[in-house]
Protein backbone atom coordinates (compact mmCIF):
# COMPACT_ATOMS: atom_id res chain seq x y z
CA UNK A 1 0.00 0.00 0.00
CA UNK A 2 1.52 3.61 -0.84
CA UNK A 3 0.33 6.97 0.61
CA UNK A 4 0.41 10.32 -0.46
CA UNK A 5 3.72 10.97 0.71
CA UNK A 6 5.08 8.19 -1.01
CA UNK A 7 3.42 8.89 -4.43
CA UNK A 8 4.94 12.46 -3.90
CA UNK A 9 8.34 10.98 -3.30
CA UNK A 10 7.63 8.71 -6.40
CA UNK A 11 7.31 11.79 -9.10
CA UNK A 12 9.89 13.26 -6.97
CA UNK A 13 12.29 10.27 -7.98
CA UNK A 14 10.52 10.55 -11.83
CA UNK A 15 11.41 14.24 -12.17
CA UNK A 16 15.57 13.59 -10.90
CA UNK A 17 15.75 9.98 -13.46
CA UNK A 18 14.50 12.37 -16.12
CA UNK A 19 17.11 15.31 -15.22
CA UNK A 20 20.25 13.53 -14.40
CA UNK A 21 19.89 10.22 -15.73
CA UNK A 22 17.81 10.72 -19.33
CA UNK A 23 19.67 14.47 -19.62
CA UNK A 24 16.64 16.34 -19.89
CA UNK A 25 15.80 20.46 -19.12
CA UNK A 26 13.94 21.76 -17.20
CA UNK A 27 11.43 23.07 -19.93
CA UNK A 28 11.12 19.09 -21.09
CA UNK A 29 10.13 17.72 -17.59
CA UNK A 30 7.84 20.56 -17.54
CA UNK A 31 6.12 19.93 -21.09
CA UNK A 32 6.35 15.97 -20.39
CA UNK A 33 4.45 15.83 -17.00
CA UNK A 34 2.73 18.95 -17.06
CA UNK A 35 4.07 20.54 -14.28
CA UNK A 36 5.47 24.20 -14.17
CA UNK A 37 9.09 24.79 -14.55
CA UNK A 38 9.27 26.68 -11.78
CA UNK A 39 7.89 24.20 -9.55
CA UNK A 40 10.18 21.24 -11.02
CA UNK A 41 13.10 23.90 -10.40
CA UNK A 42 11.92 23.74 -6.74
CA UNK A 43 11.35 19.91 -6.89
CA UNK A 44 15.37 19.32 -8.09
CA UNK A 45 16.53 21.51 -5.04
CA UNK A 46 14.34 19.87 -2.86
CA UNK A 47 15.57 16.18 -4.13
CA UNK A 48 19.42 17.62 -2.85
CA UNK A 49 17.81 18.74 0.55
CA UNK A 50 16.51 15.26 1.04
CA UNK A 51 19.18 13.26 0.02
CA UNK A 52 17.60 11.63 -2.97
CA UNK A 53 20.25 13.32 -4.93
CA UNK A 54 23.85 13.16 -3.90
CA UNK A 55 25.82 15.11 -5.82
CA UNK A 56 29.81 13.94 -6.05
CA UNK A 57 32.62 15.47 -8.24
CA UNK A 58 35.83 13.93 -8.45
CA UNK A 59 38.31 16.43 -8.28
CA UNK A 60 41.90 15.39 -8.93
CA UNK A 61 42.81 19.10 -8.47
CA UNK A 62 41.80 19.65 -4.92
CA UNK A 63 44.91 19.69 -3.42
CA UNK A 64 45.79 23.03 -5.95
CA UNK A 65 42.27 24.84 -5.60
CA UNK A 66 42.92 24.28 -1.35
CA UNK A 67 46.02 26.38 -2.39
CA UNK A 68 44.51 29.06 -4.65
CA UNK A 69 41.60 29.57 -1.71
CA UNK A 70 44.49 30.41 0.47
CA UNK A 71 46.15 32.67 -1.79
CA UNK A 72 42.77 34.88 -2.33
CA UNK A 73 41.92 35.22 0.85
CA UNK A 74 45.29 36.00 1.97
CA UNK A 75 46.63 38.60 -0.53
CA UNK A 76 42.38 39.58 -1.01
CA UNK A 77 43.37 38.66 -5.29
CA UNK A 78 40.40 38.31 -7.61
CA UNK A 79 41.83 34.69 -8.62
CA UNK A 80 44.50 32.56 -8.58
CA UNK A 81 45.84 29.58 -10.98
CA UNK A 82 47.90 26.91 -9.12
CA UNK A 83 49.32 24.13 -11.38
CA UNK A 84 50.93 20.90 -10.00
CA UNK A 85 54.15 20.32 -11.70
CA UNK A 86 55.55 18.03 -9.20
CA UNK A 87 59.21 17.55 -9.46
CA UNK A 88 59.72 19.12 -13.37
CA UNK A 89 62.59 21.50 -14.45
CA UNK A 90 61.67 24.95 -14.92
CA UNK A 91 61.48 24.60 -18.31
CA UNK A 92 58.71 22.19 -18.16
CA UNK A 93 57.04 24.28 -15.44
CA UNK A 94 57.36 27.47 -17.72
CA UNK A 95 55.06 25.52 -20.28
CA UNK A 96 52.80 24.33 -18.11
CA UNK A 97 51.99 28.00 -16.87
CA UNK A 98 51.79 28.87 -20.07
CA UNK A 99 49.07 26.52 -20.89
CA UNK A 100 47.16 27.55 -17.77
CA UNK A 101 47.28 31.10 -18.89
CA UNK A 102 46.35 30.83 -22.73
CA UNK A 103 43.45 28.63 -21.44
CA UNK A 104 42.64 31.59 -18.60
CA UNK A 105 43.09 34.54 -21.50
CA UNK A 106 40.48 32.95 -24.09
CA UNK A 107 38.02 32.96 -21.10
CA UNK A 108 38.89 36.66 -19.97
CA UNK A 109 39.52 38.48 -23.54
CA UNK A 110 36.47 39.34 -25.54
CA UNK A 111 35.67 41.24 -28.59
CA UNK A 112 36.91 44.60 -28.82
CA UNK A 113 40.21 43.66 -25.95
CA UNK A 114 43.41 45.30 -25.79
CA UNK A 115 45.90 42.48 -24.46
CA UNK A 116 49.29 44.34 -22.78
CA UNK A 117 51.96 41.99 -22.77
CA UNK A 118 55.23 42.27 -21.14
CA UNK A 119 59.04 40.85 -21.68
CA UNK A 120 60.13 37.75 -19.46
CA UNK A 121 60.56 34.18 -20.57
CA UNK A 122 57.42 33.07 -18.77
CA UNK A 123 55.72 35.65 -21.45
CA UNK A 124 57.59 33.75 -23.67
CA UNK A 125 56.17 30.31 -22.67
CA UNK A 126 52.80 31.91 -23.13
CA UNK A 127 53.55 32.95 -26.93
CA UNK A 128 55.00 29.69 -27.80
CA UNK A 129 51.80 27.32 -25.92
CA UNK A 130 49.35 30.41 -27.39
CA UNK A 131 46.38 28.26 -29.66
CA UNK A 132 43.83 30.32 -31.56
CA UNK A 133 40.53 31.27 -30.79
CA UNK A 134 38.46 34.02 -32.09
CA UNK A 135 38.18 37.29 -31.44
CA UNK A 136 36.41 40.20 -32.87
CA UNK A 137 39.18 43.49 -33.20
CA UNK A 138 41.58 41.82 -30.58
CA UNK A 139 44.16 43.80 -29.86
CA UNK A 140 47.46 43.15 -28.84
CA UNK A 141 50.76 45.95 -27.42
CA UNK A 142 54.04 45.72 -25.56
CA UNK A 143 54.23 46.86 -22.19
CA UNK A 144 57.63 47.83 -22.29
CA UNK A 145 60.40 48.32 -24.89
CA UNK A 146 63.07 46.25 -26.32
CA UNK A 147 65.24 44.33 -24.16
CA UNK A 148 68.29 44.11 -26.86
CA UNK A 149 69.97 41.23 -28.30
CA UNK A 150 70.46 39.17 -25.33
CA UNK A 151 66.97 39.66 -24.54
CA UNK A 152 66.11 38.39 -28.06
CA UNK A 153 64.23 35.16 -27.12
CA UNK A 154 61.66 36.64 -24.37
CA UNK A 155 61.49 40.77 -25.05
CA UNK A 156 57.72 41.93 -25.64
CA UNK A 157 57.28 42.54 -29.15
CA UNK A 158 58.22 39.37 -30.01
CA UNK A 159 56.32 37.62 -27.39
CA UNK A 160 53.29 39.86 -28.76
CA UNK A 161 53.94 39.22 -32.70
CA UNK A 162 53.68 35.53 -31.59
CA UNK A 163 51.03 35.76 -29.64
CA UNK A 164 49.25 38.05 -32.65
CA UNK A 165 50.22 35.81 -35.42
CA UNK A 166 48.88 32.87 -33.72
CA UNK A 167 45.16 34.37 -33.03
CA UNK A 168 45.28 36.55 -36.48
CA UNK A 169 44.68 39.85 -34.88
CA UNK A 170 46.05 43.41 -34.99
CA UNK A 171 49.60 43.48 -32.92
CA UNK A 172 51.65 46.96 -32.10
CA UNK A 173 55.27 46.83 -31.83
CA UNK A 174 57.39 49.50 -29.38
CA UNK A 175 60.27 50.73 -31.15
CA UNK A 176 62.28 51.48 -28.62
CA UNK A 177 64.59 49.80 -26.19
CA UNK A 178 63.35 49.57 -22.92
CA UNK A 179 66.56 51.10 -21.40
CA UNK A 180 68.59 54.12 -22.73
CA UNK A 181 71.36 55.95 -21.40
CA UNK A 182 69.89 59.04 -20.02
CA UNK A 183 66.65 60.65 -18.86
CA UNK A 184 67.45 63.05 -21.97
CA UNK A 185 67.24 60.39 -24.54
CA UNK A 186 64.17 58.56 -23.37
CA UNK A 187 62.03 61.94 -23.14
CA UNK A 188 63.30 62.47 -26.41
CA UNK A 189 61.96 59.53 -27.53
CA UNK A 190 58.51 60.21 -25.75
CA UNK A 191 57.88 62.93 -27.91
CA UNK A 192 57.69 60.65 -30.89
CA UNK A 193 53.93 59.68 -31.86
CA UNK A 194 55.09 56.31 -33.10
CA UNK A 195 56.30 55.27 -29.79
CA UNK A 196 54.15 57.24 -27.13
CA UNK A 197 51.11 56.45 -29.28
CA UNK A 198 51.90 52.69 -28.61
CA UNK A 199 52.23 53.20 -24.84
CA UNK A 200 48.93 54.93 -24.83
CA UNK A 201 47.45 51.53 -25.88
CA UNK A 202 49.09 49.66 -23.32
CA UNK A 203 48.06 51.62 -20.74
CA UNK A 204 44.69 51.75 -21.95
CA UNK A 205 44.81 47.71 -21.78
CA UNK A 206 41.81 45.62 -20.48
CA UNK A 207 43.88 42.46 -19.72
CA UNK A 208 47.60 42.78 -19.20
CA UNK A 209 49.89 39.65 -18.47
CA UNK A 210 53.00 40.18 -16.94
CA UNK A 211 55.72 38.56 -14.70
CA UNK A 212 57.32 39.56 -11.55
CA UNK A 213 61.35 39.27 -11.58
CA UNK A 214 63.39 39.12 -8.26
CA UNK A 215 66.45 41.75 -7.17
CA UNK A 216 69.21 39.49 -7.78
CA UNK A 217 72.25 39.05 -10.38
CA UNK A 218 70.39 35.84 -12.47
CA UNK A 219 67.26 37.84 -12.65
CA UNK A 220 66.29 38.76 -16.03
CA UNK A 221 66.28 42.04 -15.88
CA UNK A 222 69.77 42.06 -14.71
CA UNK A 223 71.25 39.75 -17.37
CA UNK A 224 69.64 42.09 -19.68
CA UNK A 225 72.90 44.14 -19.03
CA UNK A 226 70.99 47.44 -18.33
CA UNK A 227 72.34 47.91 -15.24
CA UNK A 228 75.71 48.32 -13.79
CA UNK A 229 77.10 47.42 -10.43
CA UNK A 230 76.50 50.92 -8.84
CA UNK A 231 72.51 50.83 -10.02
CA UNK A 232 72.27 47.34 -8.71
CA UNK A 233 73.59 48.12 -5.42
CA UNK A 234 71.21 50.67 -5.69
CA UNK A 235 68.22 48.80 -6.01
CA UNK A 236 69.36 46.65 -3.00
CA UNK A 237 69.89 49.74 -1.01
CA UNK A 238 67.20 50.82 -1.21
CA UNK A 239 65.04 47.56 -0.24
CA UNK A 240 63.94 46.50 -3.69
CA UNK A 241 62.96 42.62 -3.54
CA UNK A 242 60.56 42.60 -7.21
CA UNK A 243 60.14 43.90 -10.43
CA UNK A 244 56.99 44.86 -12.02
CA UNK A 245 57.51 46.39 -15.27
CA UNK A 246 59.44 49.47 -14.98
CA UNK A 247 58.80 50.08 -11.62
CA UNK A 248 60.66 48.04 -8.33
CA UNK A 249 58.85 46.79 -5.15
CA UNK A 250 60.08 46.19 -1.53
CA UNK A 251 58.87 43.68 0.99
CA UNK A 252 55.73 45.98 1.82
CA UNK A 253 54.75 45.65 -1.77
CA UNK A 254 55.97 49.97 -2.27
CA UNK A 255 57.11 51.17 -5.16
CA UNK A 256 60.86 52.40 -4.34
CA UNK A 257 62.72 55.70 -5.98
CA UNK A 258 65.63 54.68 -8.29
CA UNK A 259 67.69 56.78 -10.22
CA UNK A 260 67.63 54.55 -13.39
CA UNK A 261 63.83 54.63 -13.52
CA UNK A 262 64.06 57.97 -14.93
CA UNK A 263 65.99 56.18 -18.61
CA UNK A 264 63.49 53.47 -18.65
CA UNK A 265 60.83 52.81 -21.88
CA UNK A 266 57.77 51.48 -20.37
CA UNK A 267 54.81 51.30 -18.25
CA UNK A 268 54.78 51.91 -14.76
CA UNK A 269 53.02 49.73 -11.59
CA UNK A 270 51.00 52.31 -10.90
CA UNK A 271 49.70 52.50 -14.84
CA UNK A 272 49.64 48.91 -14.47
CA UNK A 273 47.30 49.10 -11.61
CA UNK A 274 44.69 50.42 -13.47
CA UNK A 275 44.29 47.83 -16.20
CA UNK A 276 41.09 45.98 -15.17
CA UNK A 277 42.49 43.17 -15.39
CA UNK A 278 46.14 42.40 -14.30
CA UNK A 279 47.44 38.42 -14.69
CA UNK A 280 51.10 37.76 -13.43
CA UNK A 281 52.83 34.15 -14.26
CA UNK A 282 56.06 33.94 -11.85
CA UNK A 283 57.15 30.50 -10.38
CA UNK A 284 60.61 29.09 -8.25
CA UNK A 285 62.11 29.34 -5.06
CA UNK A 286 63.98 32.25 -6.25
CA UNK A 287 61.29 34.25 -6.82
CA UNK A 288 59.41 33.46 -3.19
CA UNK A 289 59.86 37.01 -1.42
CA UNK A 290 59.44 38.82 -4.66
CA UNK A 291 55.97 37.02 -5.90
CA UNK A 292 54.90 37.76 -2.46
CA UNK A 293 55.68 41.37 -2.11
CA UNK A 294 54.10 42.17 -5.42
CA UNK A 295 50.62 40.49 -3.56
CA UNK A 296 51.50 42.38 -0.24
CA UNK A 297 51.35 45.82 -2.80
CA UNK A 298 47.86 44.46 -4.03
CA UNK A 299 49.32 45.11 -7.84
CA UNK A 300 47.89 42.15 -9.59
CA UNK A 301 44.46 40.36 -9.99
CA UNK A 302 45.26 36.69 -10.87
CA UNK A 303 48.54 34.92 -10.31
CA UNK A 304 49.35 31.54 -11.93
CA UNK A 305 51.98 29.89 -10.51
CA UNK A 306 52.66 26.07 -9.57
CA UNK A 307 52.16 24.54 -6.48
CA UNK A 308 55.14 24.29 -4.81
CA UNK A 309 55.51 28.24 -5.18
CA UNK A 310 52.06 28.78 -3.80
CA UNK A 311 53.32 26.63 -0.86
CA UNK A 312 56.16 28.34 0.17
CA UNK A 313 54.43 32.19 -1.16
CA UNK A 314 52.69 31.47 1.93
CA UNK A 315 54.83 30.26 4.40
CA UNK A 316 57.21 33.37 3.52
CA UNK A 317 54.53 35.95 3.99
CA UNK A 318 53.81 34.06 7.48
CA UNK A 319 57.68 33.74 8.56
CA UNK A 320 58.36 37.60 7.29
CA UNK A 321 56.14 39.78 7.99
CA UNK A 322 56.62 43.36 6.34
CA UNK A 323 58.66 45.72 8.26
Amino acid sequence: MTNIADERKRLLIKVCNYYYIDGLNQQEISDKLGISRPQISRMLSQAKTEGIVNITIKNPYSEEEKYEKELIKTFGIQAAVVIDTAEAKQEEVNRCLGDSATVLLESMLKDNSVLGIMAGISMNSVSEEMVYFQRKNLSIVPLVGGWGPDGERWQANLNVSNIGEKLRCKYLQLNAPAFVASKKTRDALLEEPIISNVLDVARNSTVALVGIGQISENATIMRAGFFDNCEFNELKKNGAVASLCNSFINERGECIDFTASSRMIGITAEELKKITQVIAIASGDEKISAITAVLRGGWIDVLITNLSTAKEILKWHKLNPAK
